[in-house]
């Protein structure tokens, strides 16, 4: 038995797929992440629920499945960085917030080769799609400062 460490497949170079495919990615994950913060289902039903949803939708299906898979794993390190930016518990923030928050800290976090205002970008696109009405301005007010934290060399 060896101690070699698994690389995280978020620090690979990404596969070339159009910003469209990375696009739906992250929108699937952001709905399946929210039906997992709801129903505790398992991430491979969910997983399976989605290929088969989406089975003839072109969009980047290995990001779609790294989001899905490492964001609940990696949850505990996430939610710390978020927590000193919010001024109440996570736990109180609206869930379709919670999830693109995570989703977007993790890229922060993990994807060093997506640039971070991408990053911001997608998850206000998202969070205008799905969430309240003015829910977008807090997620960049929090993403903001998240990128300060943990991407001072890209800003």
């Amino acid at each position: 038995m060896t101690n070699e460490l698994k690389k995280d497949p978020a620090q690979e170079k990404p596969s070339r797929f159009s910003p469209s495919a990375r696009h739906y990615a992250r929108q699937y994950a952001l709905q399946a992440l929210y039906q997992w913060q709801i129903a505790k289902t398992s991430i491979n039903a969910i997983e399976i629920e989605f290929s088969k949803r989406y089975e003839k939708q072109k969009f980047d299906r290995t990001y779609f499945q790294q989001l899905l898979h490492n964001i609940p794993a990696n949850q505990p390190e996430i939610d710390q960085i978020i927590a000193p930016f919010l001024k109440r518990s996570i736990e109180d923030v609206d869930l379709i917030e919670q999830a693109v928050l995570r989703l977007a800290t993790y890229e922060l976090m993990k994807c060093p080769d997506i640039p971070y205002r991408v990053i911001i970008n997608e998850a206000l696109e998202l969070t205008k799609q799905y969430g309240s009405g003015e829910g977008y301005k807090f997620v960049n007010g929090i993403l903001d400062q998240i990128a300060r934290t943990v991407r001072p060399h890209s800003l």
